[in-house]
């Protein structure tokens, strides 16, 4: 029997697809291949006993083509704050054995796995004003504004909603004015797709009747 998970917070995330990014609905990325710089900040959770609440992990992913069609190459880096408990708890989460369908579905199709590395993650996400960044000093950055009107200079407000998705329901579109990745996997974009999200995942079948 695999150990009950649940974990929710804040998530946020740059890829190299125009506004919009094609990969959500399962359609090619805008240049053919996808990458992808993520963070997520858990607001509360835990993996059995193990008290996840607070904890920070990142992770970059690059795929030759779309990212149903599989063969990808992924990292993860975990907060170095993070106990060795939790550090354990996290990797088996990360693997999909312990289950739930966003840990899964990316292991799944991300068969190349980089060793994961342990640095300070920071992170600034704001929402409601489509603003974050992402820093990993030395490894990874991002810097995530609103989607402007280049003629006005006015803010774009835009939402993708799916109410069946995996990885979230609503995210709020923004703008990655610059990021890059200098690890395992290396890119480096401008003013290209991004997200900000709320997610609450777990391996039971609905996280509406976890208790615990």
């Amino acid at each position: 029997m695999k150990t009950i998970w649940r974990i929710a917070g804040e998530g946020v995330g740059s890829c190299n697809c125009a506004w919009g990014c094609p990969c959500q609905f399962n359609a090619l990325p805008t240049h053919g291949r996808c990458e992808a710089l993520v963070a997520h900040q858990v607001r509360s959770g835990h993996y059995g006993s193990v008290d996840l609440s607070g904890i920070r992990m990142a992770q970059f992913m690059s795929f030759p083509g779309a990212v149903h069609e599989g063969n990808g190459t992924r990292q993860f880096v975990f907060d170095d704050r993070t106990t060795t408990e939790q550090l354990a708890a996290l990797r088996e989460m990360a693997s999909g054995k312990a289950g739930g369908p966003v840990f899964e579905i990316f292991a799944a199709v991300c068969p190349n796995e980089l060793p994961p590395l342990r640095a300070r993650i920071e992170l600034e996400i704001d929402r409601e004003r489509r603003r974050a960044a992402i820093r990993i000093p030395g490894i990874a950055e991002s810097i995530i504004e609103p989607i402007k009107n280049p003629v006005t200079g006015e803010e774009h407000r835009a939402r993708i909603h799916l109410p069946f998705g995996f990885e979230y329901k609503e995210a709020e579109m923004g703008n990655s004015v610059h990021w890059k990745v200098t690890a395992g996997v290396t890119m480096e974009y401008a003013n290209t797709y991004a997200q900000l999200n709320e997610f609450d995942w777990t391996n039971l079948q609905s996280t509406e009747s976890s208790t615990t």
